[in-house]
C-alpha cells in the first residue's frame, strides 16, 4: 500500500509512462477526513472513467488553512493509508497548498473530476485540463453520506451521553 504513496516528483514518470501507453489519468482531490462509504462510492466511480486513478490529498497543513484548527480528524499519513487500501486508487499525492491548481497542472490528467457539489467553473484546475483536451466531470455524491454530517452524529451522540451519565 505504501507504493501507492508518492510526492508529486515521483508521479511525474509514472504519469508520463501513462501518456506514452495511452491510458486514461483521471485525477480527484479532497481531504477525505473519516472515509466513509460516501468516499469510497465516490472514487470508484471517479475510477470507472479511466485506467489511473490519482488523488491529491490535502496535507493537515492544507486542511487547517481552509477547514480549521479542529480539523482534520485523522492525520494526513493515516487518510493516505486507508486510501491506498482502496483497490480502485491507483496514486495519492499529497499538496500543502490550499488548492490542488499547481498539482493538477504538474500531472496534467485527462479527466478532472470532482463531486458535484461543485459547478464546472467552480472546479479548481477545470480551466487548465479543459484548454490542454481533458474532460472535466461532475459525480452525483451519495445523498445523506458526509465527513460533516458523520462529525455532527458522533458529537451528538457523546454529549447525550454525557447528559444521561454525567
Amino acid at each position: 500500500m505504501e507504493n501507492k504513496i508518492k510526492d508529486k516528483q515521483a508521479l511525474l514518470p509514472i504519469r508520463q509512462q501513462a501518456r506514452k501507453e495511452s491510458k486514461v489519468v483521471v485525477f480527484t482531490n479532497g481531504v477525505f477526513d473519516l472515509l466513509h462509504r460516501g468516499h469510497v462510492e465516490y472514487l470508484q466511480k471517479a475510477r470507472e472513467l479511466g485506467d489511473m486513478l490519482i488523488v491529491g490529498l490535502n496535507s493537515d497543513a492544507s486542511v487547517h488553512a481552509i477547514k480549521g484548527p479542529k480539523r482534520p480528524l485523522v492525520r494526513q499519513e493515516d487518510r493516505a493509508t486507508v486510501l491506498a487500501a482502496l483497490a480502485c486508487v491507483d496514486y495519492i499525492v499529497y499538496f500543502d497548498e490550499e488548492t490542488p491548481a499547481e498539482l493538477i497542472e504538474a500531472i496534467m490528467p485527462d479527466i478532472l473530476v470532482k463531486g458535484a457539489d461543485y459547478s464546472i467553473e467552480q472546479i479548481v484546475g477545470a480551466e487548465t485540463v479543459l484548454k490542454n483536451g481533458g474532460q472535466v466531470i461532475s459525480i452525483e455524491l451519495t445523498p445523506g453520506r458526509s465527513t460533516s454530517e458523520l462529525i455532527k452524529k458522533i458529537v451528538d451522540v457523546y454529549s447525550d451521553q454525557k447528559k444521561h451519565h454525567g
